[in-house]
């Protein structure tokens, strides 16, 4: 009986005996309870509002850097010359357009705003998710996108390609006497873009008959010609009124038109040089004959072509 007592209080003094040394047992070697751990906080992603470009980091995707970028979709895609299902690469550099909003006046069509903002309509329809051939509104807010000209990818020069780090010389003395280019005496100096006799002139928006610009018949074919520097800001078919057409920004608020072309011989964002050849004459848009629709703006508004362009006796010698 003693035995079997002895067996039943063994276990409970073990017991006593636990609960005490856990008491007094030193924090330091008793074992410690598991807690969750915390997840990995990752930093913020940079804010790209007012970026334009960003290095893809690994797992970004185009949505995601369009939505912190608040630039849409698809207007960074065909900025990059991204095509679906736009998969980007780690370290890819990726621009970002800027973008601006314009409310529809009245009376304003799709061509005004795109002449305004040298930007084709086809590009802004992109933009708005609207069919280029749909009737804007008065009151419509337009995104009007920015327009990249596509960087040239650089390819890395191998050893063999690398040239060699010239040998420096004592520099030969120039003999050829310094040249002058006189200056003209305004800021710009255009040149006729097509020979010919004008047909029918400029008349301001005072008459109800007005014309914003001169037209000049021609053979089919003829060269039209750049009459000024610039940059060209529209190359492409205008349905209402003009056909083909290009529009070159000449900075200082000037820009020129050239309508009713068979053929377009530049296309956006090309720099061109005063007498370059821009495209041909036709009869395209609401042209009637084989001729061009020379328009020259200053600000936008219409200036009389005529009164800024040289005497035709001064550019005979010129040949189209």
């Amino acid at each position: 009986m003693k035995s079997a007592h002895f067996l039943i209080l063994l276990p409970l003094s073990l017991a006593i005996s636990v609960s005490i040394s856990a008491k007094t047992a030193p924090k330091d070697l008793l074992p410690k309870a598991k807690t969750a751990s915390k997840p990995h906080l990752k930093a913020p992603k940079k804010d790209l509002a007012d970026e334009s470009q960003h290095r893809v980091l690994a797992g970004e995707t185009l949505g995601g850097i369009a939505n912190r970028a608040e630039v849409p979709r698809i207007i960074i895609a065909e900025a990059n010359g991204l095509t679906p299902p736009y998969r980007l690469r780690e370290g890819q550099i990726l621009k970002l357009p800027r973008t601006k909003h314009h409310i529809v006046k009245a009376g304003e069509t799709g061509f005004d705003i795109a002449y305004t903002y040298g930007i084709p309509f086809n590009a802004i329809a992109v933009a708005n998710g609207i069919d280029r051939k749909s009737i804007i509104k008065v009151g419509q807010d337009l995104l009007i996108p920015t327009i990249l000209a596509p960087a040239p990818e650089a390819t890395p020069k191998s050893k063999a390609e690398t040239p060699e780090k010239p040998v420096k010389t004592a520099p030969k003395p120039d003999k050829t006497p310094p040249q002058t280019v006189s200056k003209p005496e305004n800021d710009h100096d255009f040149f006729w873009p097509v020979e010919g006799k004008v047909r029918r002139g400029f008349t301001s928006h005072a008459s109800d008959d007005f014309h914003d610009g001169i037209d000049i018949p021609a053979p089919l074919g003829t060269a039209v010609r750049a009459t000024l520097d610039g940059t060209v800001l529209f190359a492409g078919y205008e349905p209402k009124s003009f056909g083909n057409l290009v529009i070159i920004d000449h900075g200082n608020g000037w820009k020129s038109v050239y309508a009713f072309l068979s053929k377009l011989t530049v296309k956006l964002g090309d720099k061109v040089k005063r007498r370059e050849r821009v495209g041909l004459i036709g009869h395209s848009g609401k042209a009637t004959r084989d001729e061009l629709h020379f328009e020259l703006r200053k600000d936008n508004k219409p200036t009389d072509p005529e009164a800024q362009l040289p005497e035709k006796s001064e550019v005979k010698e010129i040949k189209y």
